[in-house]
């Protein structure tokens, strides 16, 4: 037995007979500092604490790790990870040193994710110490990636190896950063254009209740939302990623298990992400730098399940697969063509200290009018090669092309129809 902090005596086996509930003011932050968001001193900032260890210590509402914080919960239940474990982050800093920059002082800049979250073990070192359990949202460390569509590059004289970025396998060397999502409320609801009580009430409502706290704790400004986070992957030089005058090639890709990890044939998901990965080698063996952010969006953010629902309903419909219907099939089952709403996209770029993409390798217009919209300039976009685009992708890319993502026009061989027309709805992931 291990005495209860709140009295009584607690084990690890078993949860206290006692609940404190979380949305009460007073409950669930004592002992926190305050989250001063934006501020570019990380001692005044604060950390950012969703502490399930210690419940009281929290300024966050949530928890970390995301859509895997129920993970974490069940393991608790089932026996199986003492619900008062704190991990030990010895050995565990960054391999890269990223910032501090200008934009992780800037609210307009940074809404959706932690700029100190790589460093807490450093930044934060006394908090720890003094008992607070502060844990990163932010991962940096270095990895090789083996692709076969590099050693295809590689054997068709496209890349040579150079040993220090492409080795004599085909593997690649890499920077990979993971990243959880931080939502500063009041600059999400900005960055939308909404009523922050309503954008409050709205997460409570649509999350079936699931934080209390949106509704009565208004004095946390800080949500820890249970989705996915992204993950970056550098080639080069990390330094040079805030030096408008090294080129930078890009890409902001959005999930798409089925094409990405089992190569499924009817969207251009992976092969537009390895001809990236290709075009960010060869960017950063020009001695420039290569940027891959992979966001966990699947299915435009609607889900796998709806996703292949919608392919079903596109395949049986009247007509087949059609490039004048693709749209319309997806709100007919979702309600709604897109949910990755890319307006919170570019803070990664700017926690990165981008100030200027030299190559874009993209064609999705939402994408690139995020960017730039953002104060992030674009030099030039890269569109997918005709050659890569599987036979039953095409009516994809032919929709995507016709609704107005980026290409050259004589590619176009379907014109769209009325509802689209002239209009950026985004297909498939990219």
């Amino acid at each position: 037995m291990n005495a209860d902090p709140r009295g009584g005596e607690a084990n690890n086996d078993r949860p206290s007979t006692h609940i404190r509930l979380t949305s009460h003011p007073g409950q669930g932050s004592g002992g926190a500092p305050p989250i001063r968001w934006a501020h570019p001193d990380p001692a005044e900032r604060g950390p950012v604490i969703g502490s399930t260890s210690a419940p009281q210590q929290r300024n966050a509402i949530g928890a970390h790790s995301g859509s895997y914080g129920v993970y974490r919960a069940l393991a608790v239940a089932a026996g199986r990870l003492d619900r008062r474990h704190r991990p030990d982050l010895t050995d565990t800093r960054p391999t890269r040193s990223i910032g501090p920059y200008p934009q992780w002082a800037d609210a307009e800049r940074i809404v959706s994710i932690d700029p100190w979250g790589a460093s807490v073990q450093i930044d934060f070192a006394a908090q720890i110490a003094s008992g607070l359990d502060i844990r990163p949202t932010i991962a940096i460390t270095e990895a090789r990636v083996h692709l076969p569509e590099i050693r295809q590059a590689c054997a068709f004289g496209r890349l040579k190896a150079d040993g220090q970025i492409l080795f004599d396998d085909g593997s690649a060397a890499v920077t990979k950063i993971a990243i959880e999502p931080v939502w500063w409320l009041p600059g999400v609801a900005k960055r939308f254009g909404v009523d922050l009580n309503t954008l409050r009430r709205t997460l409570f409502e649509q999350t079936g209740g699931m934080y209390p706290e949106l509704i009565t704790r208004n004095d946390l400004e800080v949500f820890l939302p249970p989705i996915g986070g992204q993950t970056v992957y550098l080639f080069g030089r990390v330094s040079d990623l805030a030096n408008p005058a090294v080129e930078l090639t890009a890409r902001v890709h959005d999930e798409c298990n089925g094409s990405d990890v089992f190569g499924s044939d009817i969207c251009t998901c992976r092969p537009y992400l390895t001809h990236a990965i290709e075009e960010c080698i060869a960017g950063a063996q020009r001695g420039g730098v290569g940027l891959i952010a992979y966001s966990r969006k699947e299915g435009r953010a609607l889900g796998e399940v709806t996703k292949f629902l919608v392919y079903n309903a596109r395949k049986r419909q009247a007509g087949g697969d059609r490039a004048d219907t693709y749209f319309e099939r997806t709100e007919c089952v979702a309600g709604v063509q897109d949910m990755r709403f890319q307006e919170l996209m570019p803070d990664v770029l700017h926690w990165l200290g981008i100030r200027k993409i030299h190559r874009l390798v993209s064609m999705s217009s939402d994408k690139y009018d995020a960017i730039t919209g953002s104060g992030i300039e674009v030099v030039e976009r890269v569109p997918i090669p005709d050659d890569l685009v599987p036979a039953d992708a095409q009516v994809e890319i032919q929709a995507k092309m016709a609704a107005g993502y980026f290409s050259d026009p004589s590619r176009l061989k379907v014109e769209p129809p009325e509802s689209v027309r002239g209009r950026d709805l985004g297909a498939g992931d990219d």
